[in-house]
């Protein structure tokens, strides 16, 4: 009977503490966040994560009256500011604005300590991203089917800028690469920035990267557009083909900026982010301004957004394999 009666005692006793543990979780999420909270952006200022992670930043400072503090922590193609969120203090005060490339390509190219699917824990998708493929005004081409003859005939000879090896301009283009038998140079950058400016220079000949940042260089006449990659025209340059319609049947490449934290972050705290980070992304306005960039707000949840990595993982993983792209 006293063994019995300890049994009991021990089970109230886990049941309180769980109780009271859940209690605590309730209320730390219900008063955060009490201080500012890191968003780290694992690539160089002036990219279109970055743009899109402040753009975010300013209504979520607002709303929780804590300043989102945007970090810049890049190299290696992401996984260095991948690495550091998924191994931050997991209280909701560190979080990562991911790209698709750090979410479910850099682990079939890197030899990464971490595995994004697994370390890092999903909050909402905040935006799909158009992608378009440019070249500097003075090459003569103005379409893929253009791009794909000069590079049969000079083959090696055209250089490509990327943000780093595994980022969508890099993966972008071998996928072209591969589907049309052609072979480009491929010159790396740290970060879309350098890249794009030193194509504006003449450095390299052409880049594909987001129309958030690229947008205002062909408006400009920096740079031409020769297509867009997604599976239809993008709005803002309703001009441009896909590189589907330009010929390579089955091509298509689109990205997504979104945002993460340390998988062990309590679930009511990711719970609340998710909540108030939706919130924000159905302001009319803010929407209007992503989508002027070439951003359309997405906002999924934190399941649906976990269900999209996985799914984005293992398709990535196979064409890599396909395109025997070496791990780093």
């Amino acid at each position: 009977m006293r063994h019995l009666l300890q049994s009991w005692v021990q089970q109230f006793n886990y049941w309180v503490a769980m109780l009271m543990s859940s209690a605590c979780l309730m209320v730390s999420a219900q008063s955060f966040p009490d201080k500012p909270i890191n968003l780290l952006v694992a690539f160089p200022a002036g990219g279109g994560t970055d743009i899109v992670a402040r753009k975010l930043a300013v209504p979520l400072s607002a709303l929780w009256g804590q300043s989102v503090l945007v970090d810049n922590k890049g190299g290696a193609g992401g996984t260095i500011g991948t690495v550091q969120v998924a191994r931050a203090p997991a209280n909701g005060y560190n979080l990562l604005m991911a790209t698709m490339g750090n979410m479910a390509m850099n682990q079939h190219l890197y030899n990464m300590s971490i595995d994004p699917v697994k370390d890092l824990a999903p909050i909402t998708n905040v935006v799909g991203v158009s992608f378009v493929w440019v070249v500097h005004p003075s090459l003569p081409v103005n379409n893929v089917q253009e791009l794909i003859a000069l590079a049969k005939k000079k083959p090696g000879e055209l250089n490509y800028s990327s943000s780093g090896i595994g980022g969508a301009p890099h993966l972008a283009t071998e996928l072209l690469a591969h589907m049309t038998g052609t072979k480009f140079t491929h010159v790396v950058y740290k970060g879309s920035s350098p890249s794009i400016t030193d194509l504006m220079g003449g450095q390299v000949q052409f880049t594909m990267d987001s129309l958030v940042q690229l947008l205002p260089h062909i408006k400009a006449g920096r740079l031409k557009a020769i297509a867009v990659l997604g599976a239809k025209r993008s709005p803002l340059l309703p001009q441009v083909p896909t590189v589907a319609e330009s010929g390579v049947t089955g091509y298509e490449f689109t990205n997504w900026f979104g945002i993460v934290a340390p998988a062990q972050t309590p679930k009511p705290i990711i719970q609340k982010l998710h909540a108030d980070i939706s919130k924000v992304l159905q302001s009319a306005d803010l929407q209007s301004e992503l989508e002027k960039m070439g951003a359309d707000v997405v906002n999924n949840t934190p399941e649906q957004f976990a269900d999209q990595i996985r799914s984005d993982s293992q398709k990535w993983d196979e064409i890599i394999r396909k395109a025997n792209i070496a791990k780093q």
